[in-house]
């Protein structure tokens, strides 16, 4: 998923239960019944209080959206698009203002992490995913040895991403950035796309009607962005057409290419689950202190089923994405190649999950902390803010909590004697609120 998709992740109960209906009953409905509409926009202005996301600012982007789209045709030309080719997807087209609802939200909860792991992660996706590698083994033979990544972090991509192409998205592509190019908050980054995606139709490497996907734009099973496309698409199978929603060899070498060229490394794994040592300094968990892992293991550092590592020599930084409470991580380079996939590191720890339980690997061995509750996006910007009015340096508060945020707790944490993991727990903002 790519960059604006990084944070969104869309649920697609309604689509499985509707898929639980029989075929015949399915066909009768249809003839009688036509398809419920898209909700429309809810006509509130966006959480994110940005001036391009007020009622008014949409409402009046939205008449102006033929006269937004004319205004890009120079840039399409320069890009090789022909005049007919601009007329025929867009004279027509109308924003989808619903997608304002998608950009701008700001959800009171988030999940826990190892409540992301459980759905995306399950037994089911698994098993699906082992057909997939079975089913197309030829193919991954090919692209392995054409590209040198491994295919089990291809088909978690894949699983994770749309669950092996059951949920790629149903959006026009062309229509999603042609509103976001013209409408909201991201309107330069969203230009880039929907000159892309016109690109895309002038070629024909995706036909029109297969040019579908979610709301900000990704299409195929592995969600590819249409700049992304044009960097990293190929045509594996020889048809002339670098078809990455139908040609699975497609979309399995598109997905190498992609990795490879955002520098994977051949026979590297994406990282380790590991065991601490009872006194382990929990200061060295830091991504920019990168050392071997022959090193770590004389700090004590183990794997929990006893097998030794197979590069000692290789540089890894811990991760502890729950705390000192739960599983501990080394990662390798790779696991870096995956953020660039999708710059979150639940993002990036799922695929890595994914793909080990893919290869046989049993589930994670440490215990999550599942008691922990999770702190609302205002609680989280409550605890940034008061970390910034006790001297401790993160930048703006946000309520995203990222590297800067971690140090900071974690500076907290030593100045109290606690261990300083840098998990923002509601112990961590209890402590805050009441110094």
């Amino acid at each position: 998923m790519r960059t604006a998709l990084r944070t969104f992740k869309i649920a697609a109960l309604t689509a499985a239960a509707l898929g639980a209906l029989t075929s015949a009953s399915a066909q009768q409905t249809s003839a009688i019944t036509p398809p419920p509409a898209k909700p429309e926009w809810s006509g509130q202005s966006g959480a994110s209080g940005h001036p391009q996301m007020t009622a008014e600012a949409i409402r009046a982007a939205a008449a102006d959206f033929p006269n937004c789209l004319e205004r890009l045709w120079p840039d399409a030309a320069r890009r090789g698009v022909s005049r007919e080719t601009f007329i025929n997807h867009t004279a027509a087209l109308t924003p989808d203002l619903r997608i304002m609802d998608f950009l701008d939200a700001q959800p009171e909860f988030v999940r826990p992490l190892w409540e992301y792991l459980d759905g995306l992660v399950s037994n089911q996706r698994v098993l699906m995913g082992q057909e997939v590698l079975a089913k197309y083994r030829a193919t991954f033979d090919q692209v392995e040895r054409a590209y040198g990544v491994d295919r089990h972090i291809i088909t978690a991509i894949w699983g994770v991403e749309s669950r092996y192409g059951d949920m790629a998205g149903d959006r026009p592509v062309i229509r999603s950035t042609a509103t976001l190019a013209c409408v909201g908050r991201r309107q330069a980054y969203f230009r880039d796309e929907f000159l892309a995606a016109l690109e895309i139709l002038h070629r024909g490497d995706v036909r029109p009607e297969q040019l579908k996907g979610s709301w900000a734009g990704a299409f195929g099973p592995t969600q590819f962005m249409p700049s992304s496309f044009k960097r990293y698409a190929v045509d594996f199978d020889g048809d002339g057409r670098r078809d990455v929603v139908d040609s699975i060899p497609d979309v399995i070498a598109s997905t190498a290419n992609n990795l490879k060229k955002d520098g994977w490394v051949s026979g590297q794994p994406w990282g380790y689950e590991v065991e601490l040592p009872i006194g382990f300094d929990y200061l060295l968990a830091d991504r920019a202190r990168q050392i071997t892992i022959r090193e770590w293991e004389k700090l004590g550092v183990r794997r929990p089923d006893g097998r030794p590592f197979a590069r000692p020599d290789e540089r890894a930084f811990l991760l502890l994405p729950a705390g000192a409470q739960g599983p501990a991580f080394l990662m390798l380079p790779n696991f870096a190649v995956m953020m660039k996939y999708n710059p979150a590191e639940a993002y990036a720890l799922a695929i890595g999950y994914l793909a080990d339980r893919l290869r046989g690997d049993g589930p994670i061995s440490q215990p999550w902390p599942r008691h922990e509750p999770v702190l609302t996006r205002d609680e989280r910007r409550e605890l940034q803010e008061l970390l910034l009015s006790r001297g401790f340096d993160l930048g703006e508060p946000d309520g995203r909590l990222g590297p800067r945020s971690r140090v900071a707790i974690r500076e907290f944490q030593v100045s109290t004697g606690l261990i300083p993991d840098g998990f923002a727990s509601a112990d961590i903002l209890g402590r805050l609120r009441n110094r």
